[in-house]
């Protein structure tokens, strides 16, 4: 039973992750969901947060408030990274296609994208120096070299491991996205 309230401000449709025709355009969308491996470590960096807070708290009543003080900034160093990892991903709008990864955040106008693809090659196994065959959606540049095709996300990443349709739906939504506003 599908329970309306939960889905009523949200950019896409459960069933099909279709923009709706009333959105709006300019604002920066993730075409896809974040993946069980993200949200299942964003969790527990959160759940180490809130042991953290909880030592800031003890510190704080039994303690020293600089060292409470410490602790309180370690547990928002912590949150911080949580949440920013939850943001990483590609992210799309009329104005461009953004990658957004842990400490950098590149945003390239449609202007200067020739062309989106999806290529069979090695591939780093969730962002370790370990490699295994699989997918890759690349980022085609007007003006740069063929060998300088930045990677957007792959078959073996946080968010698409074990979860190949899930992938080739993501990657067709960027394609889609690419194709429509590099015309012209």
């Amino acid at each position: 039973m599908p329970l309306p309230f939960l889905t009523a401000d949200r950019a896409f449709e459960t069933a099909d992750d279709v923009a709706l025709p009333f959105d709006d355009l300019d604002r920066w969308r993730r075409p896809y969901r974040p993946g069980p491996w993200r949200v299942g470590v964003a969790a527990l960096w959160l759940l180490l947060a809130s042991y953290v807070l909880f030592a800031a708290v003890v510190i704080a009543l039994t303690g020293t408030v600089t060292g409470a003080a410490v602790v309180f900034g370690v547990a928002l160093a912590i949150i911080a990274g949580a949440l920013r990892l939850l943001r990483m991903g590609v992210w799309v709008s009329a104005r461009g296609l953004r990658q957004v990864r842990f400490l950098v955040t590149r945003t390239v106008p449609w202007e200067q994208v020739a062309a989106v693809r999806t290529v069979q090659q090695p591939v780093r196994w969730l962002g370790l120096p370990r490699t295994v065959q699989g997918q890759a959606l690349l980022l085609v540049q007007r003006g740069r070299a063929a060998g300088d095709m930045p990677t957007l996300m792959t078959t073996h990443n946080t968010d698409f491991l074990a979860r190949v349709t899930a992938f080739d739906r993501a990657a067709d939504a960027v394609e889609v996205w690419a194709s429509e506003n590099t015309r012209g």
